[in-house]
Formats: C-alpha cells, structure tokens, sequence
C-alpha cells in the first residue's frame, strides 16, 4: 500500500470546511474529489475545482448545466473560495506578497522546503510544499508556495520536485539525499542543508546579511565578485593600470 497521504493537511482541512457547508459526508466527498481529480489531494488541485465539476459531484455527471443539486449557487461558490484558500479558519499557509519581475533588483529566488506555516521544517523528498521567496539585501517577499505532493506521482519523483523550484538559485532542506541533491544542482540549484530547521524568515535575514558581502559560493550564484577576494581583485586592476 503506498505510504502517499490522500490529501496534504491543508487540502484536508480545506474539504472539511467545504463538506460543512455543502452539508454532506466528508468520506464521500473526499472520494468523489479524488475520483475526478486523483491522489493525493492537494491545494494546486482543489484550486482548479469548478462550481460544474461540484454539481457534477452532488448530482451526477449528468447533471443538467446550471441544475440546483439541492444547493445554492452561492453556497457552491462559498466552496471555491475555500478550495481557492480564501477565509479557511485554521489555515496555516502563509499568505503571499504581489511581485512583478524586476521589482527588486538585484535579488535572488529562493525556495524553502516546508510542510508547517511559514517554517523551515522539510526534508526535499518528503515536504507537503515549497515557500518560495524574493530576496534582496533590503527586502524579502513570499512570492508563491507551491504544492509538492502532486510530484510524487512522477516517475522520477527527485527530479520532479527539483523541477517545481528550477527557478529559484538557492533551496534551503533539513535534509537531503545525494542522488537528489545532483537531481537539485542539475536543474541550477543550490541546496543549503539546515538540519535544526526554524523559522524561514530567520534563515532569510542570515542570507541577506551574505548578500550585502558575499562569500564565493553565493557571489558565484548572484554573479558577482566574492567579497573576501575583492582587495585582491582590486589590487589586480590596480597594477595593471600602473
């Protein structure tokens, strides 16, 4: 029997609030959910659910367009705003902050593997979600947390979870495992292990402070000069100009 859950915590806590207020049984929703849209549940799909798709849930897939099904349209709509994340009582997802490219010059992106709130708490092959943020010496954004779960169904589940956060430079984990980690460093990132885990935003505020004066293995990912090695890089023009 796989060890994959049927639902991430808050995709679970998510349909319990939506079977209240459809006022049907939890089990049976959960079942009809998983029957149109697969296992595990999670936030990414309970996102894509269409008022059609619940009425086709509570009445039938042969449910006339626009039928009643025993349900307010607005009672249905309730439920799409919840599946969507909104007014969830309880949720522990962080919320996440407007950005546009290139509102934050010379920033980075960075994912942190999570399966709590806003914490740093995740191993890479396991956590439910990756927060991911804009980093910048003055600044630093949550941007978008991204669901995990669904890569499990991969065939190559490292390498599809590596490809959820391919954009970001830097992944901070409590743990990863080698053939995972190159799976990580192919697709251009660079892992960070943080064993103790702890608050997210703390780990963030320690690599800001390395932004401002970088050691060589993140000024190689910023693309800058190391700060350790810039008198001598210096002294080098120096003489070359003499």
């Amino acid at each position: 029997m796989s060890g994959t859950p049927t639902a991430s915590r808050e995709a679970a806590l998510r349909i319990a609030h939506a079977a209240r207020v459809l006022a049907v049984d939890v089990k049976a929703f959960v079942c009809a959910l998983a029957d149109r849209h697969g296992l595990p549940l999670t936030e990414a799909k309970l996102a894509q659910v269409t008022v059609d798709d619940l009425r086709a849930m509570l009445a039938g897939d042969h449910a006339d367009e626009n039928c009643a099904v025993g349900t307010s349209l607005d009672k249905l709509k309730e439920v799409i705003r919840l599946f969507k994340g909104e007014n969830v009582a309880g949720s522990d997802l962080p919320a996440v902050q407007p950005y546009a490219e290139g509102d934050m010059p010379q920033s980075i992106r960075v994912g942190v593997a999570s399966n709590h709130g806003e914490e740093l708490d995740g191993h890479f092959g396991s956590c439910e979600r990756f927060l991911v943020y804009q980093v910048s010496p003055d600044e630093a954004r949550l941007i978008e947390v991204r669901g995990a779960l669904d890569a499990d169904g991969a065939g190559d589940k490292n390498a599809a979870r590596a490809a959820l956060v391919k954009d970001c430079q830097i992944l901070y984990l409590q743990s990863i495992g080698g053939p995972a980690a190159a799976k990580v460093v192919r697709a251009g990132v660079y892992p960070v292990k943080q064993p103790k885990g702890g608050a997210a935003l703390d780990v963030i505020a320690r690599l800001q402070q390395n932004l401002r004066h970088p050691p060589p293995w993140l000024a190689r990912i910023m693309g800058v000069p190391a700060a350790s090695l810039q008198k001598y890089e210096e002294a080098a023009l120096a003489g070359g100009d003499a």
